[in-house]
């Protein structure tokens, strides 16, 4: 197998997120469940701006977000995902570009608008995130350059590219390119109303070797195995993959192989500003550590870093350089 130009290649929906402050009260009165994800169509996405309050623009998904966290480490990165040729849609790539990640999907012409989300944070740094896809959907297999996915070390999935047909179909492109390559794949499952649309898809994915590495939250992973019991799911999922790891917030997270399961602490945060990105940013961590070599307690550890800084601040992506905080924090990187 030939050396990788790119550490780690994310594809996802591009979206640009809009941010803005919201008491619980708000969330009650526009009928939003705290902490979720959920698809609007233009109307509501409109509506939704102009009940917001001042509100922050900054360019987000899931695997952008991710992307951003590992070029902050120093990493080697490229993203795949569907703007429009419009303004937002020329924010997004020029963000992307700024970082250093290679963007070259072309943007989509004459049809949607460029994807944005809604983002309401309450006091306690929840978000509540209403997602207008627009040009997401028009993300096709003819997108993926088979040169790109074979030329990374790991390629990153949001779970999120299954509420758009022809993006699964990419998917499963790219992640047939990136395994005949000898690279790894990776997959979010990105929220729990989520699982609930796909879990069978998921679940023949994991078991079937498609997925390498997984990433759930605790509330994802029992959704995914559709039990009560967080134990009862960890000991599920170490039957199913060969690498998984599952974030439970403040009390860091777990490392789950066929060999065992291990918990690592979460670097301790004072005061959590916004939640919004605190996964996509321990991917960062955990994807970067694993294309350097490292173990897998290493790559919790500097994951629960980088989700630490992204927290402490308004927004999805670093505010400060990642590479000089974990370096600060006593990793050789």
């Amino acid at each position: 197998m030939t050396e990788a130009r790119y550490d780690v290649l994310g594809i996802g929906n591009a979206i640009v997120d809009i941010l803005a402050r919201a008491e619980e009260d708000f969330l009650v009165e526009q009928q939003l469940s705290k902490g979720s994800m959920r698809l609007v169509d233009m109307t509501e996405s409109k509506r939704l701006y102009a009940a917001m309050g001042p509100a922050i623009e900054a360019s987000g998904g899931s695997a952008g977000n991710t992307v951003a966290g590992v070029a902050s480490l120093g990493g080697k990165t490229a993203f795949v995902g569907k703007v429009a040729d419009d303004e937002l849609g020329a924010i997004y790539g020029h963000d992307m570009r700024s970082i250093g990640a290679t963007f070259d999907v072309a943007p989509l012409v004459g049809g949607a608008p460029t994807a944005r989300c809604m983002i309401f944070v309450t006091p306690d740094g929840e978000r509540t995130m209403n997602t207008y896809l627009g040009a997401c959907h028009a993300l096709t297999p003819d997108d993926i350059d088979p040169v790109l996915f074979a030329d990374t070390k790991i390629t990153y999935f949001e779970g999120f590219l299954w509420d758009a047909p022809t993006a699964r179909d990419a998917f499963f492109k790219a992640a047939d390119i990136a395994h005949s390559a000898g690279r790894q794949v990776s997959l979010t499952l990105s929220d729990a109303f989520c699982v609930d649309r796909f879990r069978g898809d998921f679940l023949r994915l994991l078991r079937d070797g498609t997925i390498d590495i997984l990433f759930a939250n605790e509330v994802e992973l029992k959704s995914f195995y559709e039990t009560s019991s967080f134990n009862t799911a960890l000991k599920a999922l170490r039957e199913d993959c060969r690498i998984a790891t599952v974030t439970v917030g403040a009390e860091g997270s777990y490392v789950v192989t066929p060999d065992g399961i291990e918990h690592v602490p979460a670097t301790v945060v004072e005061d959590v500003v916004d939640t919004t990105g605190a996964g996509d940013l321990y991917a960062s961590g955990f994807l970067y550590a694993v294309a350097k070599g490292l173990d897998l307690r290493t790559a919790a550890a500097l994951g629960s870093l980088a989700a630490g800084e992204v927290i402490n601040h308004m927004g999805p992506r670093p505010a400060t350089s990642l590479i000089d905080l974990a370096r600060q924090s006593g990793y050789a990187l």
